[in-house]
């Protein structure tokens, strides 16, 4: 009796897409369907048929679309028979369940779209327990769409009485489970807040920009390091912190975080705000911006928008307009240029081109969070010499031959300062080194950001 083959992989899922576009929006919404077509391949799907996009001064209340329109999306449906709708717009359950009644077909919006992408990239506990959070926020009130099947009816023998029904049971454990999961996410970023606090005497910068601005691919090239970076939207979901020595050799950690897209669920904010937390506290913010991308400036602007509901305070941001090689219109650049900033960077991380003035840039940032400092140590104390050059190349070593110790002239912040201090103890002497002397007519180099330091504050701040 010969078998029935059976498939090695899960096939792919077939998929349809649609959305409205108000004229309310926000100028830097999306125009078309394009980021909701990357994010279904992100999720492992196919966009299958014309995607159709509705304009309209107002949803409808009991199915987002227009009446024409719902009947339009059901002709396509009829014509390629996709496995699921993903309506590109946030639905409220009772919009979801009308449509699924209209088209016979299973709706996804664009919050549960990204809850799955999120799913499949968790890999850590708190990414996973982050994306359970949020899947839970979001699925209390669908409760009702996904399991009227267990409904009691009221009036059917035996079903008299009191007692609960399968959907009030569900929702009671659901709200227990949302309890818990905060509860533990509540730990983890007291964790996580410790674990920064613990990296106080380097200098923080963190990757922040749209998904796929090429994040990762330029903590590689900075860090040597060999991170997952892919041409896929939301290739990164934990943070990852890696230590970058810079050309004077001395050192900062770089973390690179989870990218934003364009109307991000706030309940999705509000669970990865333990993920956000290398940015939170960053000394320095890289914002990456995807140069080549046709709607750039509008990426920038919504990633600002995330960042000043998230930021505490203020942090200063340094602009980086990634990508330069895959530009082909030097007068796009030149306008996004304009838009960023006197003081965004072009690089691209991919060649190398740019970075070199971006570490010249950071270098100028760290001198104004450091001070020139002589460091007086025995020449056998081979222990804390290695701690300061663990911190930074000493910018000169002198032996003396009468005392037997060592002078270290370095440019340390002052919380390295500090920390060296406490780990020397009373007998470390740590002096404020003399100026260095400038050859006549010389002037001291100034990084352009102390003219527009293009800071970000947080709203009402």
């Amino acid at each position: 009796m010969s078998r029935v083959p059976r498939p090695t992989r899960t096939p792919e899922e077939r998929v349809l897409l649609c959305g409205v576009r108000f004229a309310d929006e926000p100028p830097f919404a999306d125009e078309d369907l394009t980021e909701a077509a990357g994010l279904v391949v992100a999720a492992e799907g196919v966009v299958v048929g014309d995607g159709i996009l509705q304009r309209m001064q107002r949803p409808s209340p009991a199915t987002l679309f227009g009446s024409g329109k719902v009947a339009e999306i059901k002709t396509e449906i009829d014509r390629v028979h996709p496995d699921t709708v993903v309506v590109d717009n946030e639905l409220s359950p009772a919009q979801g369940r009308n449509l699924e009644k209209a088209w016979g077909v299973r709706i996804v919006d664009r919050s549960e779209l990204i809850l799955d992408i999120f799913a499949r990239r968790a890999r850590t506990r708190q990414a996973r327990l982050q994306v359970e959070l949020a899947q839970s926020e979001y699925l209390a009130p669908r409760l009702r769409r996904m399991w009227t099947h267990l409904e009691r009816h009221e009036g059917a023998i035996g079903a008299r009485g009191p007692g609960e029904t399968q959907l009030e049971t569900d929702k009671r454990l659901m709200r227990r489970r949302i309890q818990d999961l905060r509860e533990e996410l509540r730990h983890i970023e007291e964790r996580k807040l410790r674990e920064v606090r613990t990296r106080a005497e380097h200098f923080t910068i963190g990757l922040v920009g749209y998904t796929n601005a090429g994040k990762s691919t330029l903590l590689n090239r900075l860090t040597g390091s060999s991170e997952l970076a892919a041409d896929m939207l939301f290739a990164t979901l934990d943070t990852r912190t890696r230590q970058w020595r810079l050309s004077d050799g001395r050192i900062v950690l770089l973390s690179d975080t989870v990218g934003f897209v364009q109307r991000l669920p706030h309940h999705l904010v509000a669970s990865f705000h333990a993920t956000l937390e290398e940015a939170l506290h960053a000394d320095l913010l890289l914002h990456v911006v995807d140069a080549s991308h046709p709607r750039a400036a509008e990426q920038m602007a919504a990633v600002d928008e995330v960042l000043r509901t998230v930021l505490r305070g203020t942090r200063d941001e340094l602009v980086v307009l990634n990508k330069v090689d895959l530009v082909t219109d030097p007068v796009a650049l030149a306008a996004l240029g304009r838009e960023a900033g006197p003081t965004a960077l072009l690089v691209s991380a991919e060649t190398g081109a740019g970075l070199a003035e971006l570490d010249a840039r950071v270098r100028a940032r760290l001198d104004g969070h450091s001070r020139l400092v002589d460091v007086h140590l025995a020449a056998s104390d081979g222990r804390l010499d290695a701690r300061v050059r663990a911190l930074c190349t000493p910018v000169e070593r002198v032996y003396d031959e009468v005392s037997g110790g060592v002078r270290l002239r370095v440019r340390l912040t002052e919380a390295q300062v500090g920390a060296l201090q406490r780990a020397g103890g009373p007998d470390l002497r740590i002096e404020d080194a003399p100026a260095p002397e400038l050859a006549p007519g010389a002037a001291l180099a100034r990084d352009p950001a102390d003219e527009s330091d293009g800071r970000i504050s947080a709203a009402g701040s």
